[in-house]
């Protein structure tokens, strides 16, 4: 019981979390658009990132009924996640810019083997 709350509530807090990351990727509004391209992140990539961000946010939400879907996007945003985290350290950024997407790299794969573990 407490493996399937903890899974709960970290994936609400996740999909929060995407979906607040998501949406300015996808709009291509505010800095955003300028700390990608700094990181060599084209627009059209970005906006495809983005739509990743909302879609596995999507998945986490319905994962709280569909138990298998939840695992796979929680999966899904930490391979996102990791590619994120290579991103970063191939432009050579600080760890400082680094770390949100570590951060959520690591929550995302504790939310898909809680998940898991949950089924």
């Amino acid at each position: 019981m407490f493996i399937a709350a903890a899974a709960a509530v970290l994936s609400v807090l996740l999909a929060l979390a995407f979906a607040g990351a998501g949406f300015p990727k996808v709009s291509g509004k505010g800095d955003m658009a300028a700390q990608l391209g700094r990181l060599g992140v084209p627009a059209g990539l970005m906006r495809v990132i983005g739509a990743l961000e909302i879609l596995g946010a999507v998945g986490l939400v319905v994962g709280l009924w569909i138990g298998v879907l939840g695992v796979a996007a929680a999966a899904g945003l930490a391979l996102l996640m990791a590619g994120a985290v290579a991103t970063h350290i191939k432009a050579r950024d600080t760890a400082k810019s680094s770390l949100p997407s570590l951060v959520l790299l690591v929550l995302s794969a504790v939310a898909a083997a809680l998940g898991l573990a949950a089924l």
